[in-house]
């Protein structure tokens, strides 16, 4: 007979219990945000570009909040306002989304500029220390920019005139 898990979690798999806490299409991109493109603020949040009803960024910054991977701290500038902040849980999901950004851009038509890309691809050790050091230090400067439509470069199209081993 298995055993129930007292944590109300459906397994104890690692993947199972990843993907309760980050498995939705909103999620990850929350993390994205704050780590990447320095974004700390509700406002932020929901000006991505996204399409993220206001309802729904309210209910995933509680759930990451409840789940260790980010922290709510009143402003610096205005104590009424709250900044959300990745925690070393959160942050420590760099790797991750820097391996879903290049095999997105790899597998899926996407807005994400080719040299941009290949960069990251071919630097990831640095990329992920500067991800660590802007998150240490507080510096909200954007790691990458949004990708956008006028920039476009297909990377499928790209990709398919390389080899890959």
């Amino acid at each position: 007979m298995a055993r129930k898990s007292t944590s109300g979690r459906r397994s104890r798999c690692p993947v199972s219990c990843a993907l309760e806490l980050l498995g939705d299409r909103w999620t990850l991109l929350l993390v994205r945000d704050m780590m990447v493109r320095g974004y700390r603020t509700f406002r932020e949040f929901q000006s991505a570009g996204e399409g993220i009803a206001s309802n729904i960024l309210s209910s995933r910054l509680q759930s990451l909040e409840a789940g260790g991977i980010v922290v709510a701290e009143p402003s610096a500038e205005d104590g009424r306002s709250v900044h959300y902040r990745l925690t070393e849980k959160g942050i420590a999901l760099a790797p991750v989304l820097l391996e879903l950004l290049i095999w997105g851009a790899h597998h899926e038509d996407s807005d994400a500029p080719c040299a941009v890309i290949d960069h990251m691809e071919q630097n990831r050790a640095a990329v992920l220390a500067e991800t660590w050091r802007r998150w240490k230090e507080r510096d909200p400067e954007p790691l990458i920019p949004p990708f956008t439509p006028a920039g476009k470069t297909s990377r499928l199209n790209h990709a398919k005139g390389k080899s890959r081993s």
